[in-house]
């Protein structure tokens, strides 16, 4: 591999900066949770920038794009799609639903009922969706990004722990700093439906194979798994990180790498995905999401580097 990330990515990057201004540790993360075929969830305020970041991905990777609203009334087959009799041919037609896309965004998915927040869970783990005994593919690549609104805001569920496993990483974007706002303010940003589409789908699912060929060296993986086995020993937290977890670190660092123009992983790029992978799989001792980039961090500062 070369020693910088190979054409067109500095463009894909830079463009995605264009577009949410100021965030482009998130922007990257974002990119290599797609690069390391994961999922994405974005929990923040409404209006920093959730939304953009997901249009910016879909327009900038050329991705077919479906957004579904999560609300309280939102069943399973308006997700999946549903079958109807047609009356020409004798039997039923399946009509596909919104999740049959590319790129998904799952928006506001915490307002919804957990049956129908349960709608993704078989979609996201195994690329299809069984209906009726019939099981349908999803295309390839198959990306969901869902957004949530924080619990202190009226009017949302929680997700289950089964639904944020799913999740490869999680993000919060924040508000932007002086300078980003400003240059928001004068109309500095650029908007995603005015993006050049830098890739094909074909095109990206050939770099996500190439991604899965970076080199962990075995102390990389003493390393993974000095930080999976103290976060289950610490007495810290309700429950450690599960072996999903675990494959879920080397996989974004495996992403990571490769952003970085390199085919193999170091330490820093686990250090860099771990916060986004780990804190939201973690709980403290009594079962409460507490600051998880504290936990995190706490974590990395713990465990020594091999």
């Amino acid at each position: 591999m070369p020693d910088a990330p190979r054409p067109p990515f500095p463009q894909v990057l830079a463009q995605l900066d264009a577009a949410v201004l100021g965030k482009s540790r998130q922007t990257r993360l974002a990119l290599a949770c797609l690069l390391a075929r994961g999922h994405l969830l974005i929990e923040d305020l409404p209006g920093v920038g959730k939304t953009t970041l997901a249009h910016a991905l879909a327009h900038t990777l050329g991705l077919e794009f479906k957004r579904i609203q999560f609300t309280s009334d939102l069943l399973p087959a308006d997700v999946l799609g549903y079958s109807v009799f047609d009356r020409d041919s004798g039997g039923f037609r399946f009509h596909p639903g919104p999740i049959f896309s590319q790129l998904i965004l799952a928006d506001e998915i915490n307002r919804a009922t957990p049956k129908a927040q349960s709608a993704l869970l078989e979609a996201m783990e195994e690329g299809q969706v069984t209906l009726e005994g019939v099981t349908r593919p999803l295309p390839n690549p198959f990306f969901v990004i869902a957004t949530q609104n924080p619990f202190t805001q009226a009017g949302v569920y929680p997700l289950p722990e089964s639904q944020l496993d799913r999740f490869l990483m999680r993000l919060t974007l924040g508000y932007p700093d002086r300078a980003a706002e400003r240059a928001l303010l004068a109309g500095g940003n650029r908007a995603p439906a005015a993006m050049d589409a830098l890739l094909e789908p074909a095109a990206l699912s050939a770099i996500q194979a190439e991604v899965e060929r970076v080199r962990l060296a075995d102390p990389l993986l003493d390393y993974i798994q000095a930080l999976v086995e103290h976060t289950r020993a610490a007495g810290r937290f309700l429950h450690g990180l599960s072996p999903r977890a675990g494959l879920g670190i080397a996989r974004a660092a495996r992403a990571w790498a490769w952003l970085g123009g390199r085919d193999y992983a170091v330490p820093e790029d686990v250090q860099a995905v771990f916060p986004a992978v780990a804190g939201h799989r973690l709980l403290d001792a009594e079962g409460l999401a507490g600051d998880g980039d504290a936990a995190v961090n706490g974590v990395l500062a713990t465990v020594a580097i091999p």
